[in-house]
C-alpha cells in the first residue's frame, strides 16, 4: 500500500498529462474509422418527423458535433497552437460561417454530392491542419497557405458533409428553413461546449513543458487521424460504384 502511494507521489505530472493526451487522441484516430454516422433512434425521428420540432432538431445537431471526431479534430489542430481569445474567435467563428453557409443552402437547395468523398475531403482537412501546424509547407513549399482562407473553405466542406447526412432522409420542405436553423444552433451549442473543453484541456497543458515537446506526435496523430478517415471513406466510395 505504501509502495503504491510513494510511486503515485513521484509520478511526473508533466509527463502524466501528455501521455494522456497523447493516449486519447489516439484512441480518437482509431475512432475515426466509424466518424459520426447517425443512430437508429435519430434515424427514425427525421424519417417520421412532419412539421416544425426545434428542440429535437437542437438536440440533433449538438449530439452530432459532439460525437463528431472529424470536426472536433480539425477544430483541436485549428487552436492548438493558438493562444490568445480573440485568435481563436477569429479562427472558429470563419469555421462556422462556412459551415452554415453549406448546411443552409446545400439542404434547402437539394445540392447532392457523394458522401463519400466530402467525408474524404473532411479528413483531409484534419491532415492539412497537421502539417501546417508541423510546419510542413513552409519546410516544403517555403510558403504558407493564409490559413483563414483556408478554415473558411474547409469550413464550407464540413457544412456539405452535414447537409448531406440531412439530405439522405427526404426532409419536409414545408417550414424546413425552420428545422435547418435549430439544427445549425444546435451544433453551434455543442461546437461550443466542445471547444470550451478542449480550450481548457489545452490550457492546462501549455503550463508544461511537456506542451512543446509533444507538439509534434500530436499533430502528426492528427495527420493520421485524418488519413485513416479519408481512407476509409474512398474505400467505401470505391466500393459503393
Amino acid at each position: 500500500m505504501l509502495k503504491n502511494y510513494a510511486a503515485i507521489r513521484f509520478i511526473n505530472p508533466e509527463k502524466f498529462f501528455a501521455s494522456l493526451a497523447v493516449t486519447a487522441l489516439t484512441l480518437m484516430c482509431i475512432s475515426m474509422a466509424v466518424a459520426h454516422g447517425v443512430d437508429a433512434n435519430t434515424q427514425q425521428f427525421l424519417q417520421n418527423n412532419q412539421g416544425i420540432a426545434i428542440g429535437p432538431f437542437l438536440y440533433i445537431g449538438a449530439k452530432h458535433m459532439l460525437t463528431g471526431y472529424d470536426h472536433l479534430l480539425f477544430l483541436l489542430g485549428v487552436i492548438f497552437f493558438l493562444f490568445r481569445t480573440r485568435d481563436i474567435l477569429i479562427y472558429v467563428s470563419l469555421f462556422t460561417l462556412g459551415h452554415s453557409l453549406t448546411l443552409f443552402f446545400g439542404v434547402l437547395e437539394n445540392i447532392s454530392v457523394n458522401a463519400y468523398l466530402i467525408d474524404a475531403i473532411i479528413g483531409l482537412s484534419v491532415v492539412y491542419k497537421g502539417f501546417d501546424n508541423l510546419g510542413g509547407f513552409q519546410r516544403l513549399f517555403s510558403s504558407q497557405p493564409n490559413t483563414k482562407v483556408a478554415v473558411l473553405i474547409f469550413g464550407l466542406f464540413h457544412g456539405l458533409g452535414l447537409a448531406t447526412k440531412l439530405q439522405d432522409f427526404d426532409l419536409p420542405q414545408h417550414d424546413l428553413w425552420k428545422n435547418l436553423l435549430a439544427f445549425n444552433i444546435g451544433v453551434e451549442i455543442g461546437q461550443f461546449l466542445a471547444l470550451f473543453f478542449i480550450v481548457i484541456l489545452l490550457n492546462f497543458w501549455r503550463r508544461f513543458n511537456s506542451y512543446f515537446s509533444f507538439a509534434v506526435i500530436t499533430n502528426t496523430l492528427l495527420m493520421a487521424a485524418g488519413l485513416v478517415l479519408c481512407g476509409y471513406q474512398m474505400t467505401g466510395y470505391m466500393l459503393s460504384t
